[in-house]
Formats: C-alpha cells, structure tokens, sequence
C-alpha cells in the first residue's frame, strides 16, 4: 500500500531531526513522543511494515540502547521501508486526478517552505555567518526533496537534493556561502516555483507545459559545489547507518490523546472562508432586520426582549470571529518585497537596505493580496527612479547605500502602508513640464505640492529619459491607483528634493463591515464612519460664523472648524436649511477636525458593507452602500474626499 503524505512528513521530520539536532547526548525519551506518533499513524493508515519498523525503535530506546545508534538505524531502515512501498513508477509522471488534496497540500506547504528560504538567504547574503538562516534554509529544500520524492516528481527532488548537498556543505563549514552562491539558491527556488505553478495549472485542468529538467542550473549547483570541494581539505564522513536486520515484533502502545491547551490548526479552502464571512455579513443585516423591525417594537414581553439580546450578542461575537479569520499579517508580503529590492539593486548597480516596520499589523486577506501588484510598482519605481547610483549619492553628502523603508501601522480606523526611500524626490519642475507639454494641464500656477504629484498617476504618464526593461513606458502608477482606489483606498505623496519621497496607502481593514453614525437629510440616509466622528451637538445661534461672506465656520470649544451642509454636497431637499434645526457631526480625518451639517441622527449600526457597481463609481464622496435596519439603502460616507472637495471649494 502506498503510505501516505503523513507519514512521509512525519519520517521527513524525524530525519532532518537527526541531521541538524546532536543526537548524541539527546536523552531517548525525547524521541519517544514523535515515534510513537508515527507507529499510532502507521497503524491507523495500515502501513504495517512502517508500524513495525517504528515499534522496533521505540522498543530499542525504551530498553536503554544507546539513543544515537539505534536512532541512525532506525530511521535509516524507516527511509528504506518508505522507498520499498512507494516503488516509483517506469514514468516520471503523477496522475494528479488520483489524489488532488496531497498535491495540493504540496503546493502549499512547498510555497511557504520556499517564501521562507528566501527570507532566510537575504539574512545570509548579510551575515553568512548567521547559523539559524542556514539551517532554516537547509531545512525548507529538504523538506520539499522529501514531498516530491513521495510523489515521483523527480525533477524537483533532484534539484531540492542538490541544492540541499550545497547547504549542508555551507553547514559543515565546506563551502561559503557567497553572492554567487546566493544566486545559484534563489535561481532554484524561481525554478521549484515554476513547478507549482505548472502543478497548480494541472490541478485546475488548464494548459501547461512542465518546466522540464534545467541542466544549466544543475551545473552550476555542481560548479558551487565541486569547487568548494577542491579548495577545502575533505571532511572524513561518518560512517553510512545500516538497517536493522530484524525489527521486534512487539508493539508499543498507541500515543496518548493531545495534551489540553494544544494549539490545533486546520487547513480550509478560500472560498469555503470567503463564503462563511459573506453568509455571517447577511446574518448581521438579517438580525438588524428582525431588531428594528415595527411589529417587535410594540412587543413588550421581557422573555422576547431577552432574546432578542441574546440573539444580537451571538450574532456580533459570529461576525468578530468571521472577520478576524480573515484577517492576515502583512510581513509576508513585505518579505516578497525584498527579494525586489536586491534583485533590482544590483541589476542598477545601486546599493539598498530595505527596512520593514509593522510586519505583525494585519489587513483582510484580500487587500494583501491585491496589494501585492502596486507594491511591486511602487518599490520598483523607488529604485528606478527615486534612488541614485552610489557615485551621485557620494557627491551630495549621502551614505553610499540608500534606504527603503515599507512600514505598516493603524491610525483612525485605517492601515496606513508606506514606502519611503532616501532618494533624489520627486521633480516637481520635470512633473509640470510634461504635464503642460501633454496637455494635462493649462498652468502650473496655483498648483500645491499634492496636486502636483498626483500627476503621477495620469496614464501614460512618465518623466523617464529613456525605456527600460523595468520601467519608463509610463504604465504602473495609473495601475497602482485603480487598484488602490478598488480596495477603498487612497494614496497621498509626500517629497523633499534631494532628501526622497514617501507615498502613503491607506487602507480600510477591512472590506466587509464598519461601525457607523446613520444620519439623515431629507428623505435620505448615510453612513458617517463611526471611527471617524468625535462628538455630536445641536449647534446655538452664536455657534455658526461666516468668514469673509463665504466659508462657513463653527465654534466648537474654542476654535473655528469648517462646516460641510451635506444636502449641498449630495443636492438633496433637505428638512431646513437652519442650522439650528439640524445637527453637527464633529468628524476628524487626516488629523484635521470640520463638522457636518445633517438633519437628525438616527443611530449607531454595524453596517454590511456593499459595492454600488459601475453607475455609483465616480461619484465623489461615497464610499459604498449598506443595508440599514428598516430595509433601506445608505450611502456610506468618503469624509476626507468630501473634506478635500470643500477645501477647494473655500480657496476658489
């Protein structure tokens, strides 16, 4: 019987265990608890010559063996049964239809492994000292040897086997690990990701060829290591383990259960998420419904008004945990980031240190996603553009080696993502010149800083003396700006010539639900966010101030904050045009406080937040729509683009 992807992890395991750990002076009885996993699998599944296998290590441990030679015997003879029962097919091919979920356990397991070798590789190109990169990494390809071996797919095992041979050797202090070797390393993990990305295609039943055998990348692993070889003094090898003649047949007793308090995890298809965090969004817009519905109102039964409570408690704690499974760190991302920035530093011949911030702050799983795309513009562009060569960095005063920083934190409600290098800036003179020059604009009088900068992100747009092949076809920033825009995000530009350039993403947490101030104008309701708002009043005679005949002012406790009429922004009816008959909403946004005018307020709720199509797209001022309590449809509120649109308004 073909043993299973468990067990091949789990003697995978117990193998590597034995390479990077000095078993020698290990007490037996912590190898007792994995074995006697292993034997309880075995037998479970029905791999009985594995189950046996295991029972004579564990008995041999138990009964005072000594821990190293009974472990290299052991494990060496559990290795020999494993490849004796998965007998490798006359062709080196996989039927994927036959087992679909060990491949795609394989996929992601290889791609974590992967994503972490390259972080690991990053540390080691700085310190090729830094002994716990190196086993990280050693242990990343073995696994994945192991993986493919299980299931036949001989081209990557036999490149993750060489490349492994590469490491161990860096382990054993045979070979150093250089810039060189460190792109040898990562060429193998682009080529192992080629492979899944070919096996995904093949499991989703589209089209793909296999990557096939790359015998350049083979030698050059070879060169590293032959070379290596013949500058150091051979090593004398320990001697090669044999297998036991005969295993006992006794069988030791099966593990105990979990021990109480153990973390468990579970792997579950995106869409089966994806899917409960919509269906808990329709419960909380269902119990919304049933809370304020008329009839329930006139109820007065204290049992029923229980209920409903407990009905409405259940139903927040049902969304929080939905919500939070979606939620996802962004350091990994970051960390795709790095292998960028020293790819694209030293095409350029430019020397960078990237730095991360925040790596633990954590963001929807779809936005990172989404993210990945206008990072990889944005961070190319910093090193294209805004970065300069060493020799130029020299004559201005800066270190040799430039700075990237990509820093994630909270601030009002949002992620704010950003990207800030030490470079040359932005060149607000070049900026206008071909803004004019395409017609973008008539003059570049009266333009502030920002609106300047957001030209950038024009299509077709681009300031570069010549094409590259990374940038300068004046395509990315236009890019960067629909995506972020897609997300419920914006992007605001800050520059200092000679000194660099930070952008800033921010970002909801999330694209499903917010807490919001329902209000109405009119006949209308709209969703102000509730992280946003600071206090509410209903405003005296002497509260409302008119500057200059035009911009409107209000006096909240001491000082004047523009007043925005919503009904004039939205060219509704409303129910009075006297502020005293209305109410003030004191909202802050980008650190700058203005009050919004309304009719009334209604109420606080946890609103379900749903995209408006392509016929609310460009309307200015509105984030999205939800549905309210009664039924009804409210527009959720862009406060800082109705807060920018009216400073506009004041200074024309």
């Amino acid at each position: 019987m073909t043993p299973s992807l468990e067990l091949v992890r789990q003697i995978e395991d117990l193998a590597l265990r034995l390479v990077v750990d000095d078993a020698s002076g290990s007490d037996a009885r912590a190898w007792l608890p994995d074995l006697q996993k292993l034997h309880a699998c075995a037998v479970r599944l029905g791999a009985q010559p594995v189950a046996r296998a295991a029972a004579g290590v564990l008995n041999a441990l138990t009964a005072g063996a000594p821990a190293l030679s009974v472990l290299q015997d052991g494990i060496a003879n559990l290795q020999k049964v494993l490849d004796r029962d998965k007998a490798p097919a006359a062709t080196p091919t996989i039927c994927l239809a036959q087992d679909p979920e060990l491949v795609s356990d394989f996929l992601v397991e290889s791609r974590e492994h992967l994503s972490a070798v390259e972080t690991q590789l990053l540390i080691l190109e700085r310190d090729p000292c830094d002994s716990e990169a190196l086993n990280a990494a050693f242990r990343g390809f073995h696994t994945i040897k192991g993986l493919a071996g299980f299931l036949e797919l001989w081209d990557v095992q036999k490149l993750a086997h060489e490349v492994e041979t590469v490491l161990d050797q860096a382990r054993n202090a045979e070979l150093t690990i250089t810039p060189a070797a460190i792109d040898v390393i990562l060429a193998s993990a682009d080529y192992l990701r080629r492979w899944l990305a070919h096996l995904e295609s093949c499991l989703s039943q589209l089209p793909s060829a296999a990557p096939g055998p790359d015998t350049r990348l083979l030698e050059r692993i070879r060169e590293l290591i032959h070379c290596e070889a013949a500058a150091e003094p051979p090593k004398p090898q320990p001697a090669q383990p044999t297998a036991q003649a005969q295993a006992p047949t006794a069988e030791p007793q099966p593990p105990a259960p979990a021990r109480r308090g153990e973390i468990m995890a579970v792997k579950v298809d995106t869409a089966k998420l994806d899917y409960l965090v919509d269906m808990a969004g329709e419960m909380v817009i269902a119990e919304s419904l049933v809370r304020h519905d008329a009839d329930l109102a006139k109820a007065t039964s204290p049992l029923l008004q229980r209920k409903i409570a407990h009905l409405t408690r259940i139903t927040a704690e049902l969304q929080k945990t939905a919500m939070a499974m979606r939620l996802v760190p962004i350091g990994p991302l970051f960390r795709r980031m790095a292998r960028l920035v020293r790819d694209l530093s030293r095409q350029f011949g430019k020397q960078v240190e990237m730095e991360t911030q925040g790596d633990e702050i954590e963001l929807d799983r779809t936005i990172v996603e989404e993210l990945a795309d206008p990072l990889m513009h944005m961070v190319r562009n910093a090193l294209d553009h805004g970065i300069e060569p060493p020799a130029t960095r020299r004559k201005t005063g800066k270190p040799e080696v430039a700075r990237l920083l990509l820093r994630a934190q909270h601030r009002a409600g949002q992620v704010v993502i950003e990207i800030a290098d030490d470079g040359r800036g932005l060149d607000r003179e070049a900026i206008t010149a071909k803004a004019l020059q395409r017609g973008l604009i008539s003059s570049a009088e009266g333009l502030s800083d920002g609106e300047v900068y957001d030209l950038i992100f024009e299509p077709g747009f681009t300031t570069a003396a010549q094409v590259t092949n990374v940038s300068g076809r004046g395509v990315g920033m236009d890019v960067v700006r629909r995506h972020i825009e897609k997300l419920r995000g914006r992007i605001e530009i800050r520059s200092t010539p000679l000194r660099g350039a930070t952008f800033l993403l921010k970002l909801p947490l999330t694209l499903a639900i917010i807490d919001g101030l329902v209000v109405s104008v009119g006949e209308e309701r709209y969703i102000i966010p509730l992280f946003a708002v600071r206090e509410m009043f209903r405003p005296k005679p002497d509260t409302i101030w008119t500057v200059q005949q035009r911009a409107e002012m209000a006096l909240v406790r001491g000082s004047l904050l523009p007043v925005v009429r919503l009904y004039n922004s939205f060219r509704v009816a409303p129910r009075s045009e006297d502020p005293l008959e209305s109410v003030l909403v004191v909202a802050e946004v980008e650190g700058q406080r203005f009050c919004v005018l309304v009719d009334a307020l209604i109420g606080k709720q946890e609103v379900v937040i749903k995209a408006l199509g392509e016929t609310f797209k460009k309307v200015h001022g509105i984030a999205g729509g939800a549905i309210l309590g009664d039924g009804r449809v409210g527009l959720i509120l862009d406060l800082e683009r109705i807060f920018k649109e009216k400073a506009v308004e004041s200074v024309h």
